[in-house]
Order: C-alpha cells, then sequence, then structure tokens
C-alpha cells in the first residue's frame, strides 16, 4: 500500500480552481477536501502551485523498435513526464510498421517494462492488413491509425477500396493524418523544376499546400459520414480545415473530431527564417492567420483537443538540406509549458487548457477513470509553479535526440512534480524511476 498526501493546492479540474488537498492510496485518489488529517508515505506541501490532470497526448512517435537511435519508448516517456504528460497514445510508424497484431502486442510488451508514463499504442492501416485490423480490441487499443497523406515512414493508404474498407468496418476509433498526396507530389515537381536541389525549408508549406490538408480532410469526412465511422483527424493545420467540424453537440456525442498540436498554435511561417528545419513538421506549420484560425476553432470547441506530434529525429538528420531533412520534431517536455505560457499572454485560460489536453482527450478516446481530478480516478497529475521560469537548454532536455525548437527559450512557468497513477514520476527536475506506467484501457 503506498499513500501520498498534496497540501494545500490551486485545483484546476471542470472549469473550476479550488484550494483543496488530496490523499492517494494505491494510485487512485481517495479523498479530494479542505485539510486533509491523514498519515501518508510522502506528503507534498503545493502552496502557490496549480494542480492540473497530467497530459494525455494522443499523438506522439517513440521510435521503438527499430528507430532507437533517435528514441524509445523509455527516454521519451522520460522526457514526458518532465514535461507534465501523464499517459500517450504512441504512432505504427516504427520499424517494422504496427500491422499486425503480434507487432502491436510486442510494442505493449516493451512498454509495460520501460515505460514511465501510461501508454497505449494505435494499430496500423496499410491498403491489405484489413484482417489484422479487424482483430484490434477496442477495449485496450486507443485506436486505428491511418496515414491518407504519406509523412515518416511509409504507410500511405492510397487504395480507394482498401480505404472504404477500413472506414466501413474499423472495429473502433480511425486517427488520420490528412495530406492529399497527389498535391504535394505534383508541387514537389513543379518546385524541383524551378529550383532544382535548391529549395528551401519556407517552401515547405507551399509543398504540403493548404489545399493538400483540406482535400484529404474532407475526404476523410465524406468516408466518415457515409460509413458512420468514429474519425479523428490529427494536427489541423490550416484554418479552412476548421470549417469541416462541427461544435454545436457535446464532445461525447461527436463522431468526428479533430486534434491540434502546439507548434501549430505556436509558430507561423515567419519562423522559418530563424528555426529552420527545426520546424519542419508534416503537415507544415503555414500562415498567421491558419494559426490564429486554428486557435479560433480549438477555443470555440470545432478543434477537441491538444496534442503534440512528438517525432524525434538526430540533430544530424535535421541539419540536413532541406529535401534530405526529415519533418518532425520534439515536444513532449515542453508542450505544457508552451501552452502555460498562452496562459500568460491571455490566449487561453489554464482551464481551457486542462479542458483540451486532459478531460477532451479522456472523453474523445473514452479512457477509463482518467483525464479528471475525481475521486476514485488514477492520480495522474501535474504540479507547476506559474511564477518561476523555466530556461531550456540542452543540458535539461530528456528526448534522446538532445534538440528541441524551444532551446534557449525561457517559459514563464515551471513544473514541480509529475504524479503517474499514484506514483511520484518527477519532481524538482529529477527523474524518480519508481513504479512504471499503466495500460490505457477504454470504455468501449
Amino acid at each position: 500500500m503506498s499513500t501520498l498526501l498534496i497540501k494545500n493546492a490551486q485545483i484546476v479540474n471542470e472549469g473550476t480552481v479550488q484550494v483543496q488537498d488530496i490523499y492517494i492510496k494505491n494510485g487512485r485518489i481517495e479523498i479530494i477536501g479542505n485539510q486533509i488529517d491523514k498519515l501518508a508515505d510522502r506528503e507534498i506541501n503545493a502552496d502557490g502551485l496549480h494542480l492540473l490532470p497530467g497530459l494525455i497526448d494522443d499523438q506522439v512517435h517513440f521510435r521503438e523498435p527499430g528507430l532507437t537511435y533517435k528514441a524509445n519508448i523509455f527516454t521519451e516517456s522520460r522526457a514526458a513526464v518532465a514535461g507534465g504528460t501523464t499517459s500517450f497514445m504512441e504512432m505504427p510508424n516504427t520499424v517494422p510498421n504496427t500491422l499486425t497484431q503480434k507487432l502491436l502486442q510486442d510494442k505493449y510488451d516493451i512498454a509495460q517494462d520501460s515505460s514511465l508514463a501510461n501508454y497505449s499504442f494505435f494499430m496500423g492501416a496499410g491498403n491489405d492488413n484489413l484482417d489484422e485490423v479487424l482483430k484490434t480490441n477496442p477495449r485496450d487499443v486507443c485506436g486505428v491509425k491511418v496515414f491518407m497523406g504519406s509523412s515518416t515512414g511509409n504507410m500511405l493508404v492510397d487504395n480507394e477500396t482498401a480505404l472504404s474498407n477500413i472506414f466501413r468496418n474499423s472495429p473502433t476509433l480511425i486517427a488520420t493524418h490528412c495530406e492529399d498526396e497527389a498535391t504535394i507530389k505534383a508541387n514537389l515537381a513543379s518546385y524541383k523544376e524551378r529550383f532544382g536541389e535548391a529549395i528551401t525549408i519556407e517552401m515547405h508549406p507551399k509543398i504540403r499546400s493548404a489545399e493538400a490538408c483540406y482535400l484529404s480532410s474532407a475526404k476523410a469526412v465524406e468516408l466518415a459520414k457515409k460509413n458512420n465511422t468514429r474519425l479523428h483527424i490529427l494536427h489541423i493545420s490550416t484554418g479552412r480545415e476548421t470549417s469541416l467540424f462541427d461544435n454545436s453537440i457535446p464532445l461525447a456525442e461527436k463522431r468526428i473530431t479533430a486534434e491540434a498540436c502546439v507548434h501549430h498554435l505556436w509558430f507561423s511561417d515567419k519562423d522559418y527564417s530563424t528555426k529552420g528545419n527545426f520546424i519542419k513538421w508534416n503537415p507544415a506549420v503555414k500562415t498567421v492567420e491558419d494559426r490564429n484560425q486554428i486557435l479560433k476553432a480549438v477555443l470555440d470547441d470545432h478543434i477537441d483537443v491538444i496534442a503534440t506530434d512528438h517525432a524525434p529525429h538526430t540533430l544530424e538528420e535535421k541539419e540536413q538540406s532541406y529535401l534530405q531533412a526529415p519533418s518532425g520534431g520534439p515536444l513532449v517536455q515542453h508542450a505544457l509549458l508552451a501552452l502555460l505560457d498562452m496562459v500568460k499572454q491571455g490566449t487561453m485560460t489554464l482551464e481551457q487548457v486542462v479542458q483540451k489536453t486532459a478531460h477532451n482527450t479522456a472523453i474523445c478516446f473514452q479512457i477509463e477513470q482518467r483525464g479528471f481530478i475525481r475521486e476514485g480516478y488514477w492520480a495522474d497529475l501535474v504540479l507547476v509553479d506559474l511564477n518561476k521560469p523555466y530556461t531550456v537548454k540542452k543540458e535539461n532536455i530528456l528526448s534522446k535526440c538532445g534538440w528541441s525548437p524551444f532551446e534557449n527559450h525561457t517559459f514563464s512557468s515551471t513544473i514541480e512534480h509529475t504524479i503517474v497513477s499514484g506514483n511520484l514520476a518527477y519532481s524538482k527536475e529529477k527523474i524518480i524511476e519508481v513504479g512504471t506506467g499503466h495500460r490505457l484501457l477504454f470504455n468501449r
């Protein structure tokens, strides 16, 4: 039996902020109340700190198996808990691609032994593995991932019959990467004809264009409506796409939902001149207007959740020319800090950050007993100091790749403690490697 008492925390939960204590026993929140007087194995004085539900990141690439020179589940889960992310859902474009139930189980086995955060893994859909997709258990797998535009990896589903079959028959939520491949290829050919190998990063959002995103997202929505599919479109990067989504019904009733990522809320095409390939993502970071429209859609509930698309590559890979450098970058350690900066700037409220990074993700994926600060729920919590600045330096970056697009940036807040399934996983800039994350379960 293990117990933890958190005293005098400003608890941000379900639209309110209240100073209360929390008593945790055997991994779960047993009591929330005023001046709890119980002995505990460990006590944290949270005077002046805000207590939030831990972030649930519905889109990460932790690179294991097959690409572990860039990252692995252990290293990236360490970075996650250091950033206040207590649960993650990882993508199937590892090596080999996660296209069979056995390969999916292999990843769960690795995580069971090495992940400091709670975990789930997407089953990958390809052009010819429908039989394997149909074996996916909705109870203990977060969803099925469909690449409707190629990204890092080789999982593009470009067979129309296969795509229709997946949307018609998937046993659980489908999450999609939406960029129209034909449009991107035509754009790239045009730019290569004009500029040869001298294409620069500034051309990235023109090659992987707003039109390519909208065409693919619109197609996914059309397929989902036709087949009554439970569809979740990842990393919306254009203002136009936000019109595809509904905010007139409660999230729990939506069949089609959407995600925004921290980098599309923070950066714009004006940052390519200073950040270069370090903000090269697919879909591309686009215009200031796109960024503003995505933020508006997050705040007015056309977009339901905020995540990271954490996808590390080595420094050497990112320092190559535009055409050679892969897309993606590390974000889990600094996502919450970036959102807390946006709170300080008046862009969103603390309550909205919690809604979009924890509550809504739990509702969207029907996660069992996580994502809220409630008695009986698992204790996945993060304590933050909103008045203690934190500077990102090479020596405090925990992702295996060792770099961050936020390097040398000073955030206005600091992550003080992270609690995963009742275990103190991170405290005052130290990883506490005690206990492991749990496999997420889903009420489906």
